[in-house]
């Protein structure tokens, strides 16, 4: 935020873009360290740098925070344990941010995007690029692209319009766990 401060004296849009999943393990074989990075990351990175931002934020003019979350921030799956918790943590601190900002002009919003091909799963499957392509394989996911439209799409409604909630998923995935493959 230093940075951003020295090159501009307004921020108009926020993108908390923190995550990541580290593992699959249940919780009786969870690891301390990756529970602590999914917080780190998911919950306290959104927290800090919001609140980093928020004084270099205009009041009144349309600007906008939106947080990525994740369909696992609606729904559990095994495995998820902590990932599903940090990103329903997420959706709190989106919605709760939009109740502390009521009457200041600011948009607050979450965008929480369902399967998607990103580095998402090389990180949860730490490195081990095989096991995150076989995860797409006979998919059509949604892209980085995808979001990204969305995400300017969000941030670009007239000033008085707030996105405060958007779930994006593939055609190909209808809920968590439950996606079509093809032969």
């Amino acid at each position: 935020m230093d940075w951003a401060a020295g090159k501009a004296k307004e921020l108009h849009v926020l993108i908390n873009n923190a995550g990541g999943a580290h593992g699959l393990d249940t919780i009786a074989r969870g690891k301390d360290a990756d529970w602590e990075a999914m917080i780190q990351s998911n919950v306290l990175g959104i927290l800090r740098m919001t609140r980093a931002a928020l004084p270099l934020i205009p009041r009144d003019a349309g600007a906008t925070i939106i947080n990525i979350g994740s369909v696992a921030g609606h729904t559990v799956y095994e495995g998820g344990s902590v990932y599903c918790a940090a990103k329903a943590a997420e959706l709190q601190i989106t919605r709760t941010l939009r109740l502390e900002l009521f009457g200041q002009g600011i948009r607050v919003g979450t965008v929480d995007p369902g399967l998607a091909e990103t580095e998402f799963s090389l990180v949860r499957f730490k490195g081990d690029a095989a096991a995150a392509k076989k995860l797409y394989e006979g998919t059509n996911p949604l892209t980085a692209t995808d979001i990204a439209e969305i995400l300017v799409w969000v941030a670009t409604r007239p000033p008085h319009v707030n996105i405060d909630e958007i779930i994006v998923k593939p055609v190909d995935q209808a809920a968590v766990g439950k996606v079509f493959k093809r032969q």
